[in-house]
């Protein structure tokens, strides 16, 4: 193939990058205050035991004024890094998938790379809600291979609380804080398989989960409030359920994985119902072991994925070379799946 040439028609330079990338190491940063649905229910006039069968969620984290997005960042990609053996100075990008940083600029990013003590790396934020992580560890993936970068921090953190009504009966039991993060570096093998991605930002589920006020209709407004979080619970079941099953089986399928030769299935930790289904249509075998992180940390968006996998890994379910698919979905509709090697 004939060399790409410039204004001067001379040949460009192009950068070698990895054969393979892969996961080196997990991290995670789980808030310190837990809050049971003892303390959720009242406000929505439900009960523990409604919840727990709606959603499976017994127990959530919520961050205090000091467990920031950035804080709580810096706190996993630490463990992510020691985890990895690597240090700060040779992280080349940071990615922080979040939707809950509350100022429009500058990134939060940049700050935890600052944090860190990087050594000046590229930063920024990118917004594919509860699809954010598996978006960020495609995008590292990428660089890795085609030599922009040599190992790339990606982040999936939130502070749902913040903009979550205490008094919605459907959102207020869902939602919860925390981070997670994975260094992504060169793999002798293949270690990350090709995503599979897209979106629906059909009007109609546009408005499944979203915002639900404007910025400037707060503004104007008599009294002001934070801009809260609001989901047609329903809707999304169905959707999740029985779509994303597909969008699962062809990420097996272009990583070249059969459903029997999977060790561990992480999907995002929305509600167990949905993981369930899921399972089924994907007639996922016995041996298959499913991440229930929502049990005890409810639904953290972009922070979910590196929580359940890093707890699956801590607890001994996922061990270093296990082959695990990853699969997350939510507001846009944004979904995005990919099969991984375990660190």
């Amino acid at each position: 193939m004939t060399a790409p040439t410039g204004t001067t028609g001379r040949p460009l330079l192009t950068e070698q990058g990895e054969t393979y990338a892969g996961i080196l190491g997990i991290g995670a940063y789980r808030p310190k205050r837990l809050v049971p649905n003892a303390e959720i229910v009242d406000a929505i006039d439900s009960s523990d035991e409604w919840i727990q069968q709606r959603s499976g969620i017994k127990t959530r984290r919520f961050a205090d004024d000091s467990e920031t997005v950035v804080a709580m960042s810096v706190a996993a990609s630490r463990d992510a890094l020691a985890a990895a053996g690597v240090d700060p100075r040779q992280v080349d990008c940071v990615i922080l998938a979040t939707v809950s940083h509350l100022l429009q600029t500058p990134s939060a990013a940049t700050a935890v790379a600052h944090e860190l003590g990087t050594d000046q790396a590229a930063a920024f934020d990118i917004s594919a809600a509860c699809a954010g992580f598996c978006h960020a560890v495609a995008l590292g993936a990428d660089l890795v291979r085609g030599g922009s970068a040599r190992h790339v921090l990606v982040i999936g953190v939130e502070r749902l609380s913040d903009i979550t009504s205490p008094t919605d009966r459907g959102t207020a039991f869902i939602f919860a804080d925390g981070a997670g993060a994975a260094v992504i570096g060169p793999s002798d093998t293949p270690a990350i398989g090709p995503v599979v991605w897209g979106s629906d930002g059909e009007p109609k589920q546009y408005d499944l989960i979203r915002q639900r006020e404007d910025w400037r209709d707060v503004l104007v407004a008599d009294e002001p409030v934070m801009p809260h979080l609001t989901m047609q619970g329903n809707e999304v079941f169905r959707w999740a359920s029985f779509s994303m099953a597909k969008v699962a089986l062809q990420a097996l399928d272009r990583a070249g994985v059969t459903v029997d030769e999977l060790d561990c299935f992480v999907p995002h930790q929305a509600n167990n119902r949905i993981t369930d289904a899921m399972a089924r249509a994907m007639k996922l075998p016995p041996h298959v072991r499913i991440a229930r992180d929502i049990v005890d940390s409810g639904n953290t968006s972009a922070a979910s994925i590196p929580l359940a996998l890093e707890r699956m890994i801590r607890d001994g379910e996922a061990k270093s070379g296990d082959v695990a698919l990853l699969i997350a979905f939510g507001a846009g509709l944004s979904y995005a799946a990919q099969v991984v090697t375990i660190p």
